[in-house]
């Protein structure tokens, strides 16, 4: 009897507690990280005509003190029917709850991961009896929160507008990129991320900033973005104006995807909406090796992905645009996967127009070489102009899987789906259908001209990789990446691949219509210090075989998942070295972003015992290399240099 009692008395007191709060200091919630260093308080905040708001804050707390990380930030949710913003009312506040899960990746930095959090509730009511939940969850390395509407109903409703921001102190300096214009090849992501700016700086497009946003503020790092974002959702973004800081989430444009589709999201109820985190971190290993974006999405669906195997691929596009359209080229291509031990060759766009042969026999001669082929496609459907083929394939649903059957039969490993141009709620539902009736028929899926990785690669293991960054296909057509990609480079391993894999398609030597900064041994090092589930050699043919044994090598062995990253040393727009194990193997990678010599002193305490180091650098000028081997103590440092804009990479063994 006494033990039933408590079971009913026990949320009465959990809400007379919170009550208590309100009346007593306007918070209603104080949840604190599992090691109590990071603590998220919400408040009601009196506003104007006699308003009560609700507000959230973000404090990290060392040695007795308190440090602010994310000031008095807005939240509520309004829809076309009525308003989740002004005068709620509180009228329960869950226990806390311990999240400790564990679970595996197919792809990334870290296969074996773990999600370990505090998580409370908090219940409201607004002026019209509807109500709204918000969930927090306060973790060792961040926060998140999400807005849920758990009453019935079957008539749909929509979102028109989020009081959701992010109101960094604006004492300190951001990395952000500017959101695309709509246009025949835009939005995707694909904007230069703004090196070191002040915090509260105006976007320079209207239509405002890109998640992920990464901050330095009070000494603390912390990187902003959005995760399991599911069909009854839209993508967002970050309003143009941060006057003082206060960041404040934006929908799509109304021309995004030539107009197609509503910019509202809407659904019947109940209603979940996608988290939104703030990852923390004292030092850029936090952020760096972060991996908020997975533990807050949804578990793998129910299907088999033994069959989902990443791997590296060759590319003939970039070297050779109609390269597509010649079965001969191709095989070239093929014959260099076969020879460099790589599991994959890309055929791009086109290929449908294919002459001196067929995506058939192609398959099959890959087959005989054990080289999978991966093809491209159109994502569009009426979201996009772009007249690259084969397109008008992948919207309707039942074209789509008599696509992906065919596809299936004659053996294709992946595809390449381009140009979404789009976040809205009907783009998004397409991403999500797309990746489940391809897990029907074991087709793994890259993603180009796309949104960002919110977390769908735990959800959908065959999603392999995702582009959503300015890579180097850029040296074919924008004049401006000589200057930047070196920057750039040093910059996206804190930002856009914290949250997923990035198909940047590195390793460009050559060149090709623009010219690059950047030495052979940087591009070499771009291989291991970007992650995709499967990675793309830039280079072509001819001149990959003309390359030092050591450095071919080097790439016949290098592999694209890991048991263990971290961050050696490195700060966005400057420089960056990282460390990779694969088994008893330890990869290492640096580049420098910057025009001057470098003399980098990298200590390696997770080296123990003696062991052979296979270092690849800069050789006497940018277009060279230098191999060294030598033995190693356990306890020694590295000490190494790189001329303007270079690399290295050093792979250790026992």
């Amino acid at each position: 009897m006494k033990g039933t009692s408590l079971k009913y008395f026990l949320p009465a007191i959990i809400v007379v507690f919170c009550f208590q709060q309100v009346l007593s200091s306007n918070s209603i919630l104080s949840l604190y990280s599992p090691d109590k260093n990071i603590k998220a308080e919400v408040r009601f905040k009196s506003a104007d005509n006699n308003r009560q708001v609700l507000t959230y804050e973000i404090v990290r707390l060392e040695n007795k003190n308190s440090i602010q990380l994310l000031e008095s930030s807005p939240l509520g949710i309004s829809r076309n029917d009525q308003s989740f913003t002004d005068n709620l009312k509180l009228t329960s506040c869950s226990k806390v709850r311990r999240i400790n899960e564990s679970y595996s990746m197919t792809i990334g930095r870290h296969l074996k991961l773990k999600n370990c959090a505090n998580e409370q509730k908090l219940t409201f009511k607004n002026d019209s009896g509807s109500t709204l939940e918000i969930i927090f969850r306060v973790y060792n390395n961040g926060v998140a929160f999400k807005y849920v509407f758990p009453d019935n109903s079957d008539k749909k409703v929509k979102v028109i507008s989020e009081s959701t921001s992010f109101n960094v102190p604006d004492n300190g300096v951001c990395w952000i990129q500017p959101y695309d214009k709509p246009g025949m090849w835009t939005p995707g992501h694909e904007l230069y991320y703004k090196n070191e700016i002040p915090i509260g700086t105006k976007s320079p497009n209207s239509e405002g900033w890109a998640f992920p946003a990464l901050f330095k503020v009070n000494n603390n790092w912390m990187l902003i973005s959005e995760a399991n974002l599911t069909k009854n959702y839209c993508g967002t973004r970050l309003a143009q104006d941060a006057t003082n800081g206060l960041y404040q989430i934006r929908f799509p444009e109304p021309a995004d995807g030539e107009g197609v589709g509503e910019v509202y999201p809407s659904s019947t109820l109940p209603w979940e909406m996608p988290w939104r985190f703030i990852a923390i971190g004292e030092s850029l290993d936090d952020i760096y090796n972060n991996n908020l974006v997975s533990d807050l999405s949804n578990k793998a669906i129910n299907k088999d992905f033994s069959w989902v195997k990443p791997g590296r691929a060759s590319w003939s596009w970039i070297s050779a645009p109609d390269s597509p359209c010649d079965y001969n080229a191709l095989k070239k291509f093929v014959d260099l996967s076969a020879e460099m031990g790589w599991e994959y060759s890309l055929v791009d766009a086109n290929w449908d127009t294919m002459t001196g042969g067929s995506l058939q026999q192609l398959v099959k001669y890959a087959a005989q070489k054990d080289v999978g082929i991966l093809v491209w496609y159109n994502s569009g459907g009426p979201n996009n102009k772009v007249p690259e083929r084969p397109r008008d394939l992948m919207t309707d649903r039942n074209i789509r899987r008599e696509e992906f059957q065919k596809l299936q039969q004659w053996g294709v490993k992946g595809i390449k789906v381009d140009f979404w141009h789009s976040d809205k709620q009907l783009i998004i539902q397409q991403y999500i259908d797309l990746l489940s009736d391809a897990a029907d028929y074991h087709i793994m899926v890259n993603f180009h001209g796309c949104t960002i990785p919110r977390g769908w690669s735990r959800t959908y293991p065959n999603l392999i990789s995702m582009e959503s960054v300015k890579g180097a296909e850029c040296y074919l057509f924008d004049s401006t990446y000589t200057d930047n990609a070196p920057v750039q480079n040093t910059i996206l391993p804190f930002t856009r691949n914290v949250i997923g894999p990035m198909d940047y398609t590195p390793l460009v030597l050559k060149g090709f219509k623009i010219p690059h900064k950047t030495t052979f041994a940087h591009e070499l090092a771009l291989t291991l210090v970007f992650q995709s589930g499967i990675l793309h050699f830039a280079e072509d043919a001819g001149f990959l075989n003309q390359q030092p044994d050591f450095v071919k090598t080097f790439l016949k062995t290098i592999p694209v998942t890991f048991d263990e990253s971290h961050l050696l040393s490195g700060y966005p727009g400057k420089d960056i070295i990282i460390a990779s194990r694969k088994g008893k193997t330890w990869y290492l990678a640096g580049i420098n972003g910057e025009n001057k010599l470098k003399n980098f002193d990298i200590k390696l305490p997770f080296i123990r015992g003696n062991c052979k180091i296979n270092i690849i650098k800069d050789g006497d000028n940018a277009h060279s290399f230098e191999n060294i081997v030598m033995d190693y103590k356990s306890g020694q440092n590295l000490q190494l240099s790189t001329i303007p804009f270079g690399g290295f990479v050093i792979k250790i063994t026992k």
